[in-house]
């Protein structure tokens, strides 16, 4: 089984519990206002690698992130490669390391139970809380995200949420309050976490001759995430 990655972060701190073996699969279906790697929407992009190989890269780095790390898929889209995915998760958990799936929470309905098999946690971004602004901002579905997280829900795999505070577009109390609502209604739901929107991928899009559609948006400054944060924590 092989598939196209986009590539790795041998020791990465922010996706899931503890250090984390990042993979960052390649191909994407969604086109997000505020994509920061456009690099990976091209399936026909990235390096092929066999499930053997990536083990293998995971394998060396397991003294490191030991039980309290693991391995983290992300994207791109993991969804869009799910059969890989699975495979990898599997073998994985094979040799008794912990796996977290970071997804936008689209894809084959059937196609992401085979990967939930074998998943410990699933990060999934919400991204907005209507199927409008879905369609609008991401050219996705928000019905799509709801039976993906229905799906992680009956099959009892801890759920974290992550929402991209924008500016002038997600900032709003309102709005993060609806997220969060939204999440809590999930039986698996750990926790929300709030990142805030940058725009160093400008060059990216630059480079590849693209336009970036939040160009004129203001990037989100640490205070206006502790401030929502404690908005939450109020509740």
């Amino acid at each position: 089984m092989k598939g196209k990655i986009h590539s790795y972060q041998s020791l990465g701190a922010v996706d899931g519990p503890g250090l984390r073996f990042v993979i960052f699969m390649q191909g994407c279906p969604l086109r997000c206002a505020y994509c920061h790697n456009p690099d990976t929407w091209d399936i026909k992009g990235g390096e092929e690698y066999s499930v053997e190989q990536v083990v293998h890269k995971a394998l060396k780095y397991k003294p490191y992130f030991a039980r309290s790390g693991g391995v983290t898929v992300s994207g791109g889209e993991p969804l869009l490669q799910w059969e890989f995915v699975s495979e990898l998760f599997k073998i994985l958990h094979e040799n008794n390391i912990h796996t977290a799936l970071d997804t936008s929470g689209v894809g084959d309905i059937e196609g992401a139970k085979k990967v939930l098999e074998n998943t410990d946690l699933v990060l999934c971004d919400l991204k907005f809380s209507t199927e409008d602004d879905y369609v609008k901002y991401t050219k996705g579905s928000f019905a799509k995200v709801i039976e993906f997280l229905k799906l992680t829900e009956d099959m009892n795999i801890p759920l974290w949420i992550r929402h991209v505070v924008v500016p002038g577009l997600t900032d709003s109390e309102e709005n993060v309050l609806n997220i969060y609502n939204l999440s809590k209604q999930f039986s698996n739901f750990k926790k929300l976490e709030l990142l805030p929107f940058k725009k160093i991928c400008i060059s990216k899009y630059n480079s590849m001759g693209i336009d970036f559609p939040l160009k004129d948006y203001d990037e989100c400054t640490a205070s206006q995430i502790n401030k929502l944060k404690k908005l939450i924590d109020t509740i």
